[in-house]
């Protein structure tokens, strides 16, 4: 365990991107202190160097790691500070938060809404504490903690309006199977790592009802023309739709058996009740809070975007999934 309090990054969270995350750094960094909220799981990991919750096979090295359950001296440690919680709960977790962000690189790997506030974690760091867009970094994929465990081969883009900041969290996260990608759509790849979420359910309750993959391409095809409308609709800029950071993150999280937004999605094309398959999930369903404050914007900007709406009417208004996804299938081109 390091002696020392001051660390090259902080991270706050303890879930299995949190876990990800940390293996990553721990190829480039001498030390990393890691916020982790609860006891049981910040005791289980000094003691057995592994999360007993996710990625529990992935060991840690305890040379690097200096863990603690007190979030002030966990941002106070380090210049460079890393969130990955649920969007749901971010608010919850700083919450207790008196130390400043201020001179920070804040980063979110956070890929969800903040349900209260409506707005993407950039937004809500911004306004809420006062951080300069400037010193914001957002980290996205197209990735998934589990392949990241397992030393897949895997592309992050690393977002910032300030490039050198970029490029220096991106050399903590790189290595030999870990390549990085730098963007300055810090708003743009945010609001396609919330939305791939709203699709990839889509995507799992089709798959719950009996669609096959022919469907599905069709399906994604369109999610992703509606991407770039709502994308560009709140914040045009020059930007590549079709680029990993947009394109890729929406067909892993379409796709991939990972997904766990898909795999919430297929319960309920399977008859699961929207509370049942939320009870069922061992992870947060980021795309469930998201579905709601995208569907408050869309209304606010007055755009058409079915697949997005078709998954609103599932999860908050009762709509019976195998009657939406059929009318869906009648305007798909």
């Amino acid at each position: 365990m390091p002696k020392t309090n001051v660390s090259d990054v902080a991270v706050i969270g303890s879930g299995s991107w949190a876990t990800a995350i940390v293996k990553l750094l721990s190829s480039n960094t001498s030390s990393i202190c890691w916020f982790i909220q609860f006891d049981d799981i910040l005791k289980h990991i000094k003691k057995f160097h592994h999360n007993p919750r996710y990625l529990s096979a992935l060991d840690l090295n305890p040379e690097k790691l200096f863990l603690t359950g007190d979030i002030n001296k966990a941002v106070s440690s380090a210049e460079i500070v890393i969130l990955v919680t649920p969007a749901a709960f971010l608010k919850d977790t700083l919450k207790p938060l008196k130390a400043t962000f201020k001179n920070k690189t804040v980063c979110s790997a956070i890929k969800g809404f903040i349900p209260e506030d409506n707005c993407i974690v950039g937004e809500f760091l911004h306004k809420k504490y006062k951080v300069p867009y400037s010193d914001i970094v957002v980290i996205t994929g197209p990735s998934h903690a589990e392949e990241v465990a397992m030393e897949k081969l895997t592309y992050l883009t690393v977002a910032s309006r300030n490039s050198e900041k970029a490029v220096r969290v991106a050399g903590f996260l790189k290595n030999h199977y870990l390549r990085t990608i730098i963007s300055d759509d810090i708003f743009g790849t945010e609001y396609a790592s919330v939305m791939k979420n709203i699709y990839a359910i889509a995507a799992g309750i089709c798959i719950g009802l009996g669609y096959g993959d022919n469907f599905l391409a069709v399906l994604l095809s369109n999610a992703a023309f509606e991407l770039r409308l709502f994308i560009d609709s709140f914040h045009p800029v020059d930007r590549d739709i079709n680029s990993s950071a947009y394109l890729g993150d929406l067909l892993v999280t379409g796709y991939s058996q990972f997904s766990r937004n898909r795999s919430f999605g297929t319960m309920i094309g399977k008859g699961y009740s929207v509370r049942n398959a939320l009870l069922e999930m061992t992870m947060i369903a980021e795309g469930y809070y998201a579905s709601k404050g995208i569907h408050k914007l869309k209304s606010e900007m007055n755009l058409r975007i079915p697949i997005a709406e078709t998954v609103y009417r599932i999860l908050y208004e009762n709509g019976v999934p195998s009657k939406e996804i059929h009318n869906l299938t009648k305007i798909l081109k």
